[in-house]
């Protein structure tokens, strides 16, 4: 662990410049001439996944030995921040396969699974899924309900999850499920299971708000039989994998939410400079300016909040007090930040010709995953009252 009294650094390294414009120039130039049709099709854009794995993009915290791109947390939140300016609903597909699914595996995995599945999920070749949501197991991920009973040489896998990114698209998923009844959280153990194996499968594409572009589906498992090689870490270690990955994962959902607050406010500045009223711009308007300033000094706090955060997940230090706060923080201002930029456009607003209308609708779901608000204020306060 780095040394903790280390002050952190506000400025971004230019290899870190770098990368920023590399996600920044793919944003605008690929995603975002196709964002507003992926969106009313509800198709899964394969060929921008596939152009993301070509540009590393899908194996940002994965070594090179593996085909990754060897890169650290305040990159990869770079990357999700750009990307999410362009089309939140395609950033959680890149936060989803690789802060999930993808760092799952690599973490906590062994060296037989991980050659077996690393490769092609950092390149983009296949798409990954992580399970841990259920019908009767949501915030109360400890109410997992999917059984994986040992039987000589294999796991057999049956249930099933909901709400999972990537849950039709994703050919390769990490799950949770019940080894051991009787131990409550730490009977529940992680598998790495693909579509080749008989009786999982994918069904139910939901219908959506927003984030309409991104695949999510539920996942069934009838009598799938795992072999133990695919077991991840040990039994029972599961629940306790799932938290870490969890703390990341805020990470990624809060720099999301930087880059579609930030959409709101840019889309909010153009359309304030060119839009006339009573003779007047916009801009002009005391009442525009103040909505602006507020959004501009929230992002600007949240940004901080996240990058500080990547930037202690680089170092080895505990994030799960920060990581929460970065989350909780950035998906709420960003809620407000959408609801604010619909305002200022007013009627316009209200329709799909003007990008606000997509932002607001995709922008909910960021208080709802990887942990809704409320479980965020748990987790806040449990730490702040543990210390």
């Amino acid at each position: 662990m780095s040394d903790t009294n280390s002050t952190f650094n506000f400025t971004l390294s230019e290899e870190l410049h770098s990368i920023q414009d590399l996600a920044r120039s793919f944003a605008d130039n690929e995603i975002r001439p196709i964002a507003s049709q992926f969106d009313e099709s509800q198709e899964f854009p394969h060929e921008i996944f596939a152009k993301l794995g070509e540009l590393g993009l899908l194996g940002v915290l994965i070594p090179t030995e593996y085909d990754g791109s060897g890169l650290g947390y305040q990159e990869y939140a770079v990357i999700v921040e750009e990307i999410a300016r362009a089309c939140p609903a395609i950033a959680l597909g890149v936060a989803a396969h690789n802060g999930l699914c993808t760092n799952h595996i690599f973490r906590f995995g062994g060296e037989e699974i991980r050659q077996k599945y690393i490769p092609t999920l950092a390149t983009g070749k296949t798409m990954g899924a992580w399970g841990l949501t259920e019908p009767s197991a949501g915030s109360d991920a400890g109410g997992t309900r999917t059984t994986a009973i040992l039987d000589g040489e294999c796991y057999i896998l049956n249930g099933s999850k909901n709400f999972i990114t990537h849950g039709n698209v994703g050919d390769i998923a990490l799950i949770m499920a019940v080894t051991d009844k009787t131990k409550g959280k730490r009977g529940i153990s992680a598998f790495a299971i693909d579509k080749s194996m008989t009786g999982f499968y994918g069904s139910k594409k939901e219908n959506k708000l927003g984030m309409r572009c991104s695949d999510t589906a539920s996942l069934t498992f009838d009598n799938v039989r795992v072999p133990k090689s695919h077991l991840i870490g040990k039994e029972g270690e599961g629940f306790l994998q799932a938290l870490q990955i969890l703390d990341g994962g805020r990470i990624s959902i809060a720099a999301l939410s930087v880059g579609t607050a930030q959409a709101a406010l840019d889309t909010s500045l153009k359309y304030a400079n060119e839009r006339k009223q009573f003779g007047k711009q916009l801009l002009d308007f005391q009442g525009i300016q103040f909505k602006l300033a507020k959004m501009s000094m929230d992002i600007e706090a949240a940004r901080l909040l996240t990058y500080k955060a990547a930037w202690m997940k680089d170092r080895g230090e505990n994030i799960t007090l920060v990581a929460a706060q970065a989350k909780l923080f950035a998906s709420e201002i960003a809620v407000r930040a959408c609801e604010e930029a619909v305002q200022i456009h007013g009627g316009y607003g209200y329709i799909k010709e003007y990008p606000v209308e997509k932002l607001y609708r995709d922008v909910k779901l960021l208080t709802i995953g990887e942990g809704t608000s409320e479980v965020q204020k748990m987790v806040i306060a449990r730490n702040l009252l543990n210390n």
